[in-house]
């Protein structure tokens, strides 16, 4: 791994088997992926600590699966504010709001968009309408349902 000036990082090849094979299971033990690449556990452990230390991996972490615990209704919706200024109080309250796993400073239409997890349709009615309706510096939104996510996927290496 190198660091350049502008503080961009640049990994080679080693670091590119190691981080897609953790994509797939960040659970391969250390010593099965050290065989595998044909190096020592110590080498991959240290590679590893230092793909962590600069931020190229930001965590490890479980993937839970909302469908099984009963949130069926994925939804996406457009934030429009009164005004720019209005971001971070708005950020601030949407924060507050479980049901949103995701938010997202765009350009175009919305001043913010987000990826909302719901039980069903009339949690989401609920949610828009009793909870991110009511933030101060939300005019209106705009909200696309999914109907099936058939892409899950990191960017490969």
């Amino acid at each position: 791994m190198r660091i350049h000036e502008n503080g961009q990082i640049e990994i080679d090849g080693i670091d590119k088997l190691i981080l897609n094979s953790f994509m797939e299971n960040a659970n391969m033990p250390v010593s099965q992926l050290a065989k595998e690449l044909r190096i020592s556990n110590t080498a991959v452990h240290q590679r590893i600590k230092k793909l962590e230390t600069s931020g190229v991996i930001d965590a490890t972490k479980a993937i839970v699966n909302p469908t099984v615990l009963g949130y069926s209704t994925m939804s996406f919706v457009g934030v429009f504010m009164d005004k720019p200024s209005s971001y971070k109080l708005v950020i601030n309250s949407l924060e507050q709001i479980p049901e949103v796993v995701e938010a997202h400073f765009t350009t175009g239409n919305y001043g913010i968009f987000l990826k909302i997890l719901c039980r069903d349709n009339l949690h989401l009615m609920n949610v828009l309408n009793q909870k991110i309706q009511q933030i101060d510096g939300v005019t209106r939104t705009e909200t696309i349902i999914s109907l099936e996510q058939p892409i899950v996927r990191q960017i490969k290496l």
